[in-house]
């Protein structure tokens, strides 16, 4: 149902152009064609969701994480193996945090050809590297490339959101060598790969044998040899008595010791002397260090070529949660555009609505749960000073014996005797 939905909503603006070299929207079939690593026994298990929050229920389903504290490794081949040789590269995909992410990845890899996908795991050699990485305060967009075996990340600074709402992520690499990142189809980096990435040799290098010269002189300013310290400057103290301060007339001496006035600044006091400097005459200027050709540069006006075969999921998280959809890789940057307006756009404003309903639904529930406790520790206060109440009457209730003494008779004929001795 989804997939006919999204194929029928784009067939009317799909140029003939493009190639598509893998569109994944996640409907039923999607575990056909995707290959769990078998490399981990305790790996993260994904699974289909649209989550807690959407704006459509079947549309926007998509690949969750679903275990805290998980490594995760999933792969697919690309419809064909392809070379964007003097073509536009485009990888695109959405990313929801939905669980308010703490700490984990949610970017995608491109892998070359010929990988054993069950053996799939962090070390696997990949072409690119893209998507958003958020741990702590610590958060970026990646942009890796790999070249002649080495991983070149991004000079170029990117941050991705960082709020539990759906965001899209757009890569476009172009023969020209220049790229562009977009974030909601809005661009937030492009220039040139060769300046944003190390991924050639420099073409100059510093002239091992070339030297700064023994006299020259990058000292821009001198000390001034006519400046000297003023006399008596060193005898100014930076604070003085208050020449206005007059004793209190309740004063005394022998019970508070003998007055002194308080301290202020010294408006004479100018600071530490520091002698004057002056422009150095022979000042020649910073030596810069004289460059030659580097023999290890090579032009290589192919840089931007990758020969592609798969899409993987390499990712760990603390807390899981978050959704992947609509991942798609194509050569043609206006039907890239063309499909995120028909499926991450067009849900935008929906999915913001949704995730304020669901908010203040979570509010709603959090405040009867409080209400709920808050009625039962007052019920178990009533029941306990009633059990009290209860405790305390029957102990009023125990009848009281009254208590006679009894004399003995023995005792009484004692009594007797002694009257009668009396």
């Amino acid at each position: 149902m989804k997939a006919s939905f999204i194929l029928g909503s784009l067939m009317a603006v799909t140029t003939t152009s493009a190639e598509v070299f893998f569109k994944e929207t996640f409907d039923d079939n999607w575990a056909n064609h995707w290959i769990p690593s078998s490399v981990k026994s305790n790996l993260g298990m994904f699974e289909v969701s649209a989550g807690n929050f959407y704006a459509d229920p079947e549309v926007n389903k998509g690949l969750q994480t679903t275990e805290d504290a998980r490594f995760y490794a999933l792969s697919a081949p690309l419809n064909n193996t392809f070379s964007n040789k003097d073509k536009d590269f485009v990888l695109q995909f959405s990313v929801k945090h939905e669980q308010n992410i703490d700490c984990g990845g949610g970017y995608i890899k491109v892998l070359p050809p010929g990988i054993d996908l069950e053996k799939f795991d962090g070390e696997t050699e990949y072409n690119m590297m893209f998507g958003p990485d958020i741990c702590g305060p610590n958060r970026k967009v990646h942009v890796i490339l790999n070249r002649n075996g080495s991983n070149h990340p991004i000079k170029k600074p990117i941050l991705p959101p960082t709020d539990q709402l759906t965001h899209l992520y757009t890569l476009i690499i172009r023969p020209d060598l220049t790229y562009s990142v977009l974030i909601d189809n809005q661009e937030e980096a492009t220039g040139e790969l060769l300046e944003d990435w190390d991924l050639l040799a420099p073409k100059t290098l510093k002239d091992p044998e070339a030297m700064k010269p023994d006299d020259w002189v990058d000292e821009a300013t001198i000390v001034d040899p006519e400046d000297k310290k003023p006399e008596g400057y060193d005898d100014i103290q930076p604070l003085i008595p208050d020449p206005e301060a007059k004793k209190p007339e309740d004063w005394d001496n022998e019970d508070d010791g003998e007055w002194e006035p308080p301290m202020i600044n010294n408006p004479e006091y100018t600071g530490p002397w520091e002698v004057n400097r002056i422009p150095n005459p022979e000042y020649k200027g910073p030596w810069i260090h004289p460059e030659i050709p580097n023999p290890e540069f090579k032009e290589d006006k192919n840089i931007y070529v990758y020969e592609s075969g798969n899409l993987a999921f390499d990712l760990w998280q603390v807390k899981s949660g978050t959704i992947f959809d609509n991942i798609l890789v194509t050569d043609d940057v206006a039907y890239a555009k063309e499909f995120a307006e028909h499926t991450f756009e067009k849900y935008q404003e929906l999915e913001k609505q949704a995730k304020e309903d669901f908010d203040e639904e979570e509010r709603r529930r959090e405040e009867e749960e409080e209400a709920k406790l808050a009625a039962e520790a007052d019920m178990e206060e009533i029941d306990e000073e009633a059990d009290s109440r209860q405790e305390s009457q029957s102990l009023e209730e125990v009848p009281i014996e009254t208590v006679v003494p009894v004399v003995k008779e023995s005792s009484k004929e004692k009594v007797e005797v002694i009257r009668d001795e009396l």
